[in-house]
């Protein structure tokens, strides 16, 4: 298995901006910084969520804004993406078509608060472009599924 000490990559930096940056990195995100920023930084639990859910929000914006233009971009000016674009969307759609068929837009707010590898934070703005969400609806799904990732893995944090 690999094993990436996120601790030690940021250890130059004060410990709430290495909070905010660990969770910013795909597939670890807040699910790494918030235990990262209790149990290793000693970080009062306040502030190791609001770094967290911060730093990991700012990627997950991003996303949601820029996804749409970049993806036709570059779908129309270079054939491979193209392709890759048009495999994604058919790929996406076919893997969450069931989950937005029952829930609609609040499958993104589902989608980016599960926190688990592979699914939640990022996964949640693509889900949102891949099935068209309007922006003013993805980005508040967005930002509250983010919070409710941070409450779940803070609380699991303290638990544990």
């Amino acid at each position: 298995m690999l094993h990436i000490d996120y601790s030690t990559w940021f250890s130059n930096f004060p410990p709430e901006l290495a909070t905010f940056l660990i969770a910013m990195v795909p597939i670890s995100e807040l699910r790494a910084s918030i235990p990262i920023a209790i149990k290793i930084y000693e970080l009062p639990v306040w502030s190791a969520y609001l770094w967290s859910v911060l730093g990991n929000l700012v990627p997950m914006i991003l996303i949601v804004l820029v996804i749409a233009p970049v993806a036709d971009f570059l779908s129309r000016h270079i054939k491979f993406f193209q392709k890759f674009f048009e495999w994604l969307f058919r790929h996406t759609r076919h893997r969450g078509e069931k989950k937005f068929e029952k829930w609609g837009e609040f499958a993104v707010f589902i989608l980016t608060a599960i926190p688990i590898p592979l699914l939640g934070g990022w996964t949640g703005p693509l889900a949102a472009f891949v099935f068209n969400i309007k922006l003013k609806k993805s980005i508040p799904l967005v930002i509250l599924g983010c919070m409710a990732a941070g409450v779940i893995v803070t609380g699991l944090t303290i638990w544990f």
